[in-house]
């Protein structure tokens, strides 16, 4: 048998249900079964939540777009693995390389109408597969997918950071994390926001270079600005949204990114983006990451042996226990289940 969560909708409510079902044996010409070992959680997958009774996802939709699996079988026409392998699925299964294509957006893993990770056993196409670093264990290579391919795509795929560059790094949700990790590890100067000095000083013990408490320093951009002697961070992940997009602006450096990424604060930000004009500056847009650059991630993960921060792991009964504590905001790094 197969145990899985789905969403169910009631009315204008929606909710986590654990289901049984029978079990799959055969699988698909150029797909692979997994047994899905550990699954993590994102920001998404409380909005997916929060907003299926309004449309947002179908009734008995399996969530969560995150995992890391064992292969237990291979259909025809299947090179590459082997049962025994570990395997980790990509967020947008089809994009493989190359620039996006928006219909992408429709088979993203645990949203709208298609079937996520939240389950025993999982069936995906083998060119949607990439192998974990092999020092990470399966709760850690679980978070990697959405959240640390969304760092590493907005860092170095679209960056690249270099040593001695800014890096300005919103809150220290998932992608806030890997985003400080992976800057630290080729020697840029790593700036965290956050509300909570407890949170600021574990991102200092993560190697940020300086921490700003926003409650505190409510303008922050002009603190990001002091610290840089006036010329402020030539990257910055934009996580925040409308509260924080104006002074994401006024801190990026002459040259300078933002990666648009974050609605944390809500949607539909509209910044005044005329000083980019005179800083000849630049917003990038990030939507997760291809294949390629899932892979390109566990190489690097793997050559600065770099591991995620988990803040909590559920066993799968706990799994509406896994949201509750994501809608808190009092974690530090990634919530997982293990299957």
């Amino acid at each position: 048998m197969n145990r899985q969560f789905t969403i169910t909708i009631d009315g204008m409510h929606a909710r986590l249900q654990a289901q049984t079902r029978a079990a799959q044996h055969e699988v698909a010409a150029g797909q692979v079964l997994l047994q899905v070992d550990a699954a993590s959680l994102n920001y998404r997958d409380l909005l997916t939540l929060q907003g299926a009774a309004s449309g947002a996802a179908r009734d008995g939709l399996v969530p969560l777009s995150d995992a890391v699996g064992t292969v237990l079988a291979v259909g025809d026409g299947v090179q590459g693995w082997q049962v025994g392998d570990r395997a980790i699925p990509n967020f947008f299964p089809a994009w493989i390389e190359g620039r996006f294509d928006p219909v992408h957006l429709q088979n993203a893993l645990g949203g709208g109408n298609t079937d996520g990770v939240l389950s025993q056993r999982l069936e995906v196409p083998a060119q949607s597969l990439v192998a974990p670093a092999a020092h990470l264990s399966d709760e850690e290579a679980s978070t990697l997918p959405c959240a640390g391919l969304t760092a590493w795509h907005a860092l170095f795929e679209r960056g690249p950071v270099m040593a001695g560059d800014t890096v300005l790094v919103q809150g220290t949700g998932g992608v806030a994390l890997f985003g400080l990790q992976l800057a630290a590890a080729v020697g840029a100067r790593v700036i965290v926001t956050s509300s909570s000095h407890v949170k600021l000083e574990r991102a200092r013990q993560l190697g940020a270079w300086a921490t700003i408490h926003y409650g505190e320093t409510p303008a922050w951009d002009e603190q990001v600005l002091a610290l840089t002697d006036g010329r402020g961070a030539d990257h910055i992940l934009e996580l925040g949204g409308p509260d924080t997009y104006d002074r994401s602006i006024r801190a990026v450096a002459p040259g300078g990114r933002i990666a648009q990424i974050g609605v944390l604060s809500g949607f539909n930000a509209r910044p005044d983006i005329q000083p980019l004009q005179f800083k000849n500056a630049r917003i990038d847009g990030i939507c997760v990451g291809s294949v390629a650059q899932l892979r390109r991630l566990n190489q690097f993960m793997a050559q600065h042996a770099i591991h995620p921060v988990i803040d909590r792991v559920f066993d799968f009964e706990d799994s509406p226990a896994a949201y509750t504590h994501l809608a808190s905001g009092q974690h530090f790094g990634k919530l997982v289940i293990r299957l």
